[in-house]
């Protein structure tokens, strides 16, 4: 909801590119890729998982992949930052933050109190827990491949499932498949939000001056003060993390990666001196893009650093021009 006119490094036509994204029609992954009005004119389609939207635009089948990556309540997607991490080579473009809105909806004629079944994403079950524990304390949950699906299982639904059956999931998800909400914005935490991200296989975008960059760096070895280390080389250059996250390497128990969102471009000399010394002194680093920061603000924001810029190299170059 927040990117930049164009953060992509080419200016082909949008209508051209066509984008996967986690399906059905009706997922908060589509909601928010139509949200950018340059990615909603380009060919969208509906993939059934994370992983197999990023194996398509890894294998070249569409251009760019459309996937969440983080929740304000429930935190990391780990499905898509392990398939980044560890499976695919993809760069992010950029990311897209959209506040969540759980609404539940059933069949119509069907009320509260005739619920035993709840079918959602796990992510979005999880942040509507409170509220299914205090109205719908019988209800038994059950995990869908998205919150859409669960939408789509519960309008083609015969039987018991039919007249008793519910779903959690977006507004559009009920105009969709013809249901019935229920009940509105049922989510636990009224600042929810999700982070969405934007990859493609080669292309890292130009700087805007308020951009955020991804990495993964693995330990040359486990020794007390590792982490330290890497830390130092951020800190000793003033450079700002918003994130750090450790995983497992898959290489054995107690073997951890760290992945790390920091403020700043690759094209940034600091962050470049940054990376340059991290890839030298740890046994890997893999680069996940440098990209434009989303934000209510993000454009004010790259207007007001840019400008900034501008009149500090008009005083740089007013000094240069007395040296004798």
């Amino acid at each position: 909801m927040n990117a930049p006119a164009d953060p992509t490094p080419d200016h082909r036509d949008w209508a051209d590119r066509t984008i996967a994204f986690l399906g059905p029609v009706g997922t908060f992954s589509e909601q928010a890729l139509l949200s950018q009005p340059d990615l909603a004119s380009a060919r969208v389609l509906p993939m059934s998982s994370f992983g197999e939207v990023l194996r398509a635009t890894e294998d070249g089948e569409v251009d760019y992949a459309f996937v969440a990556i983080e929740n304000a309540i429930e935190g990391t997607v780990n499905a898509t930052q392990d398939a980044l991490v560890f499976d695919a080579d993809l760069h992010i473009q950029r990311e897209v933050v959209l506040p969540i809105h759980l609404d539940l909806m059933a069949r119509p004629g069907v009320t509260l109190a005739d619920i035993t079944q709840v079918m959602s994403y796990p992510h979005a079950l999880a942040q509507c827990r409170h509220y299914v524990a205090r109205e719908l304390p019988g209800a038994a949950p059950e995990a869908t491949n998205s919150t859409a699906e669960a939408a789509r299982l519960i309008s083609v639904a015969t039987g018991e499932l039919a007249r008793t059956g519910a779903a959690i999931g977006p507004s559009r998800a009920a105009e969709v498949y013809g249901l019935e909400v229920l009940a509105h914005a049922i989510e636990d935490h009224p600042d929810n939000a999700t982070r969405f991200l934007l990859v493609t296989r080669d292309d890292i975008p130009a700087a805007t001056g308020h951009d955020k960059t991804s990495i993964v760096v693995f330990q040359r070895a486990d020794e007390p003060g590792s982490l330290l280390t890497i830390l130092h080389e951020f800190a000793d250059r003033g450079i700002n993390l918003t994130k750090l996250e450790s995983r497992p390497t898959r290489r054995g128990l107690g073997d951890y990666c760290f992945l790390i969102d920091l403020e700043g471009h690759i094209a940034d000399e600091l962050v470049a001196d940054a990376l340059r010394s991290l890839r030298a002194r740890q046994a890997d680093v893999k680069f996940l893009g440098s990209y434009p920061i989303a934000g209510e603000r993000a454009e004010q924001v790259r207007v007001e650093v840019n400008d900034a810029q501008r009149e500090a190299d008009a005083w740089l170059s007013a000094l240069r021009a007395r040296v004798q």
